[in-house]
């Protein structure tokens, strides 16, 4: 399995990067699936779909694994205290992960993602941010990694 963030890619380069790496199912566990500006309109829900079907990548939405609203305003207070955007972000806040964690990766069936992973090539848990470690994803990567065995990479630019 893998992860991949949509930030520093265009549309282009994001699907190449996907085939590169064999992934036959993108598991898109945003909350609002969009993305803001202009550069990055190839994100959003209906036109990445689209995108995907072009390369015949399957798509799935886990709304089960986004973080809520008033996570990710924890997160956003955390990333003004210490002054760092977005997408400048390099890590987790530790009351976010401890949060996420016990609200929503705890509470999840994982066992159905696991389930629904492809026979042939691999499946990618996407979300926006660049950096795995500075997003929700690498939380269920390493849930998947040790509850399921599962093997993670995670996919960048080029």
């Amino acid at each position: 399995m893998a992860t991949i963030g949509v930030y520093e890619f265009d549309v282009e380069s994001f699907l190449q990067r996907l085939q590169d790496a064999d992934v036959r199912l993108l598991v898109d566990v945003r909350q609002r699936r969009g993305v803001r500006g202009p550069e990055y309109a190839w994100a959003n829900s209906l036109r990445l779909q689209a995108a995907l079907a072009d390369v015949r990548i399957a798509y799935e939405h886990h709304p089960e694994l986004a973080p809520t609203t008033e996570l990710r305003e924890l997160q956003y207070a955390e990333d003004d205290r210490q002054g760092v955007g977005k997408r400048s972000r390099r890590e987790l806040a530790a009351e976010y992960v401890r949060r996420y964690t016990t609200e929503i990766l705890d509470q999840a069936d994982l066992t159905s993602i696991v389930s629904a992973l492809p026979t042939n090539g691999i499946a990618a848990l996407l979300c926006v941010e660049l950096e795995p470690a500075s997003c929700h994803r690498s939380l269920i990567a390493k849930r998947l990694t040790e509850h399921h065995g599962i093997t993670i990479e995670h996919l960048r630019p080029l």
